[in-house]
Order: structure tokens, then C-alpha cells, then sequence
């Protein structure tokens, strides 16, 4: 369920950036529709950073290194990679309007990628937003087997280095689960995200 709608033809990076602090985001629904609107769950997905859970099979692909991973190199191409089709998931939300804000967003220095590479073949992704001590992400994709799932890994040992406090993942997903999210009642969220939003934004 995608809550009530509240139409904003006109959002800026500034008002998006805004809108994360107080616990809204922007999704459209479907990539031919040129409007937005803003979502703001009762129920949100949250992945306790000190209760990220990676699965054995996992770890023992991640030791064999089948991807390169790079941060920010080719932010446009990973959200390209999000809007296109994929098994089991025939449309998505990424309209044009949320490509150039999301970009807009990382010439700014608040929007980022994790990218799974072969060689110079951009085969996964993940992209997301970092503001304060909060990195709310976005939105995934896998040319290959498990290249977002260990991007999600990567993101998360990152967040933990850097000291990040919340990563938001909007809903929860089966897959998403296994990994450790969780469901988060509002007024519950709204005090993670206050605690998260008051710290200076740290560096991704």
C-alpha cells in the first residue's frame, strides 16, 4: 500500500531533501507517468545496522569476489539499471522526474551508489540517499546472480564504518528480510529518523 497521496508537480532537491527529514519520499506509479506524489508509511522497513545478517552461502560468494564493487562512479547508469524490467518486476516507479532529482541529488553529495562491476560491465546495483547519519535507500537491480545483494553488503559495511545510525528501506521484502529488516511502526520510526536527522551529515 502506498498511503495517502499528496500531488507535487514541482519538487525541487531541496524540498526532496526536506521531505526525507521528516520521513516522506517520492515514488510515481509507473515509469510513463509524469507526476509524483509523496508516501509516508505507517509501517516501515528499517535494517538494524547491528542486526545485518548475511547467510553463509552468501559469505562464501562474496570471499570468491565474482564482482568489483565501486561507490559513485556511475550513479545515472545504476538508477538506469533500477527502471528497467526485470523477472518479476515488469514496471517500476523510476519516471523521468525522479531520475533527474536523484541526480540532481548527487551532484549535490547526498544521493550515492554501490555498483557491481565485470570488468568494465555494470552487471548490479543499489542507490540511495544519505542525509544526516540516515542513508535511506532506494532501489536495486541484478544483471547477475546475487550482484545486489552483495552491494547491500558493501553498503552496509560502509554505513557501519562511517558511523551511520538508520538505513531505511521504505517497505520490507522477503529478500529484504533475510538480510534483517524489519517492520518499524511509525511513531517508532519518527524517532529513529529525528535521532538520525539531528546528527551532522556524515561522509558516505
Amino acid at each position: 500500500m502506498k498511503g495517502p497521496r499528496s500531488k507535487q508537480p514541482e519538487i525541487t532537491p531541496d524540498m526532496l531533501l526536506r521531505a526525507y527529514s521528516i520521513g516522506l519520499f517520492p515514488m510515481a506509479d509507473s515509469a510513463d507517468d509524469p507526476e509524483l506524489f509523496w508516501v509516508e508509511p505507517e509501517i516501515r522497513g528499517v535494517i538494524p545496522l547491528d542486526r545485518f545478517h548475511v547467510s553463509h552461502s552468501l559469505t562464501k560468494r562474496i570471499r570468491k569476489r565474482p564482482f568489483e564493487i565501486r561507490f559513485d562512479t556511475a550513479f545515472e547508469a545504476v538508477v538506469e539499471g533500477c527502471a528497467q524490467p526485470a523477472p518479476g518486476r515488469p514496471t517500476t516507479w523510476i519516471n523521468d522526474k525522479i531520475r533527474t532529482l536523484y541526480a540532481a541529488l548527487h551532484r549535490m553529495g547526498y544521493a550515492h551508489s554501490v555498483e557491481a562491476w565485470e570488468g568494465e560491465r555494470l552487471v548490479g546495483g543499489l542507490y540511495g540517499v544519505s542525509l544526516g547519519a540516515a542513508f535511506f535507500g532506494e532501489s536495486m537491480f541484478s544483471l547477475r546472480t546475487d550482484a545486489s545483494k552483495i552491494c547491500l553488503v558493501h553498503l552496509v559495511e560502509r554505513l557501519r564504518a562511517k558511523h551511520f545510525q538508520l538505513l531505511d528501506t521504505q517497505f520490507t521484502t522477503d529478500h529484504l528480510k533475510s538480510f534483517g529488516a524489519v517492520d518499524v511502526p511509525k511513531a517508532e520510526y519518527d524517532l529513529l529518523l529525528a535521532r538520525a536527522i539531528a546528527s551532522p551529515n556524515l561522509e558516505f
